[in-house]
């Protein structure tokens, strides 16, 4: 029987894909990449915003059609979509056969074997405990970079944000369970870890009584054949020295965060729903710079909030002119029914929040070019990616760079090197988002 899988949204979501392709396979049935040949569609859907939820809705109907037109018997939806409006599916998707929510993938099989039985079945588990898992993920990365979750869920409650309400209270993988998973990455040819969850630097409060990120990266750290632990979701008031001296000490741990801050007006910040304040932020980030001179710091903005004066966009600005921050992305705020920022008064115009989301990237632009020009002359190790067709070049990443969300560094050589190689690079020019470079 031939599969055909999609998998939408954020990396923690292709984690729970991983694992449903995995479980697919250990069943006996084919995993396919042409949609025409199916026999089941499978769609693991996101919903974080409305962007999201109109590709998931779309991808739906979609390959709701090969039902009609193509080979398909059967359409099983799964993931945060599923979750949040299955009685909607339901109603007003028909053609799909089996609904899995956030805590149910690992039901995938049985999905399979009834819809393919004629029935329909959903599958929308209790937003506690963990799906169980005995299977080895199949990696859909490219084989040498693998993201590992670390934990489900959020206990915080951002008023902007539906995830608690989709995947549940924090719950933590326990340490041994990750180290086992981390090597069975690592023998089949990961070489880089990235930790994710919704917030990673919780992780451990709920088994051990306490923050335990730390601990985790000390027994990551000592897997033979690991080069690189990326950390990202971290949220700054969490960032303590525990942890940073965890970065410190090891030495497979990257030199990067990733901190999500959202604003760094204080007002904005409290409707918000954050911990953090504008000089709880400034102070973090100095601490964090005093402590790892070379840290890499991404962040991520909202532009436009609910009540959000052009005083406190100003604000905004000049806080990422003075922090300068590595890397940054802007999105403009998008109104999710379920939560108070939806139902808050003074809600920006669309237009105003486009340009507020563009004038902090155009800054972000110049910050970044600075930054790169600033690393001329310096040599980095970098992971090779793949090649630049027509040209004695490869794309690369350097320790400043996490996959899909930040930048490359161009590798000029006309030494053959394949994807996955680990090579030192001298950097020799800068483009606006990426870096040049040769083989040192």
């Amino acid at each position: 029987m031939n599969i055909f899988f999609v998998s939408l949204g954020c990396d923690k979501n292709l984690v729970d894909s991983e694992y449903m392709l995995g479980m697919i396979r250990d069943a006996g049935y084919t995993i396919i990449d042409d949609e025409t040949q199916a026999d089941v569609i499978v769609i693991n859907t996101c919903c974080f915003i409305n962007d999201a939820k109109e590709e998931s809705i779309n991808t739906i109907l979609e390959m709701a059609e090969y039902k009609k037109t193509g080979h398909a018997k059967a359409l099983i939806v799964t993931g945060c979509l599923a979750q949040r409006y299955r009685s909607e599916i339901e109603e007003e998707i028909p053609e799909v056969d089996a609904i899995l929510g956030t805590n149910s993938y690992d039901n995938i099989v049985s999905a399979v074997k009834e819809v393919m039985a004629g029935k329909h079945y959903t599958n929308l588990n209790s937003l506690e405990g963990l799906p169980t898992l005995h299977t080895k993920r199949c990696v859909t990365t490219g084989g040498h970079y693998a993201h590992l979750k670390i934990a489900e869920g959020c206990n915080k409650r951002c008023t902007y944000c539906i995830i608690p309400y989709i995947r549940g209270n924090y719950r933590s993988i326990p340490i041994e369970e990750l180290v086992a998973t981390a090597r069975e990455l690592v023998e089949g040819g990961v070489k880089e870890l990235i930790l994710v969850a919704q917030e990673t630097t919780l992780y451990g409060i709920d088994l051990y009584g306490k923050k335990s990120l730390h601990r985790l990266l000390d027994e990551l750290n000592k897997i033979p054949g690991l080069y690189w632990i990326r950390i990202l979701y971290c949220y700054p008031e969490e960032i303590d020295d525990e942890l940073i001296e965890a970065i410190k000490r090891n030495d497979k741990v990257c030199h990067y965060l990733d901190i999500p801050i959202q604003h760094a007006n204080s007002d904005v910040l409290k409707r918000m729903g954050r911990k953090t304040n504008k000089d709880d932020l400034v102070r973090i980030i100095h601490h964090l710079r005093k402590e790892i001179p070379d840290i890499t710091l991404r962040t991520t903005l909202i532009c436009g909030f609910p009540g959000e004066t052009e005083e406190q966009h100003k604000e905004l600005l000049e806080f990422v002119q003075e922090m300068k921050f590595d890397r940054l992305g802007a999105f403009t705020y998008s109104p999710e029914e379920g939560t108070k920022a939806a139902e808050m008064e003074n809600q920006i115009p669309e237009e105003t929040k486009k340009l507020w989301q563009q004038e902090v990237m155009e800054l972000q632009e110049e910050i970044i070019f600075e930054k790169n020009e600033d690393m001329v002359d310096r040599e980095l190790y970098a992971f090779i990616e793949g090649k630049v067709a027509d040209e004695n070049a490869y794309v690369g990443r350097t320790y400043r760079d996490a996959p899909s969300i930040d930048g490359y560094i161009f590798v000029n050589t006309e030494e053959t090197l394949m994807t996955g190689d680990f090579a030192k690079v001298k950097v020799t020019g800068a483009y606006e988002y990426d870096l040049i470079g040769e083989l040192a």
